[in-house]
């Protein structure tokens, strides 16, 4: 199991519509936020066959984030996770599949099921408090002029090449989601993004994980002290 790189794009679904057990890929570091896209590289064979059942019953998985590895074990998970629809797949010579995952509405896990008879976990996802994520796109102002200014920092440190006429022409969710998800942040920080309430507050949240990830690290390490 493995995540790549993230794109953004839009689909959407009616409340009405929206299943009421879903099929999850549990993968840590792997943020899936409404209207981006998480590229997946699956080759576990329980995950290879939830991907075939998707593929024939809704195209809906769920992305929830482990809080711990247990070896051996079905790791515990978040209370809250993001759904997405396979909007791209191809199958290797190899058996895995290469999927375009697009992100739809965030769900409470409400309760876990057993799991499919073919291995995969499955939840009773609760949508309720999430549904103005099916609502399009969010045009909120943010404040962009320090977003990007800390985001040349950053990359610079992580030695991430960038665009930079590119990321100036993104609208602000895009460009939020994109970053919040390709950043290499902890488990836990890409959990908070998730959960931020809307675009603003998120915003905000990843301009101060990534003012703290530029740090030099004794600095770093004194301000997480205080």
């Amino acid at each position: 199991m493995s995540a790549e790189s993230t794109s953004s794009s839009s689909v959407t679904e009616a409340p009405s519509a929206l299943p009421e057990v879903l099929p999850i890929f549990p993968l840590a570091g792997a943020l899936l936020l409404p209207r981006g896209r998480l590229p997946l590289n699956i080759f576990e064979p329980r995950y290879v066959a939830m991907i075939e059942d998707a593929l024939g019953h809704g195209r809906l998985i769920g992305m929830v984030q482990p809080t711990a590895e247990i070896e051996g074990e079905a790791p515990p998970l978040y209370t809250i996770g993001c759904a997405g629809r396979i909007t791209s797949f191809t199958e290797t010579d190899d058996g895995r599949f290469l999927i375009g995952l697009t992100g739809l509405c965030r769900f409470a896990v409400a309760e876990e099921l057993e799991p499919d008879r073919r291995g995969y976990r499955r939840v009773r996802p609760d949508w309720q408090n999430f549904l103005a994520d099916l609502g399009g796109a969010d045009d909120s102002e943010i404040d962009r002029e320090r977003l990007l200014g800390i985001l040349r920092n950053y990359f610079k440190m992580q030695s991430i090449a960038a665009d930079w006429n590119a990321v100036q022409g993104t609208g602000n969710e895009m460009l939020v989601s994109s970053l919040a998800m390709i950043c290499p942040l902890a488990p836990n920080e890409k959990q908070a993004l998730l959960e931020a309430p809307d675009l603003r507050r998120r915003a905000e949240l990843l301009v101060a994980l990534l003012e703290m990830a530029s740090m030099p690290s004794a600095e770093a390490e004194g301000a997480a002290r205080h």
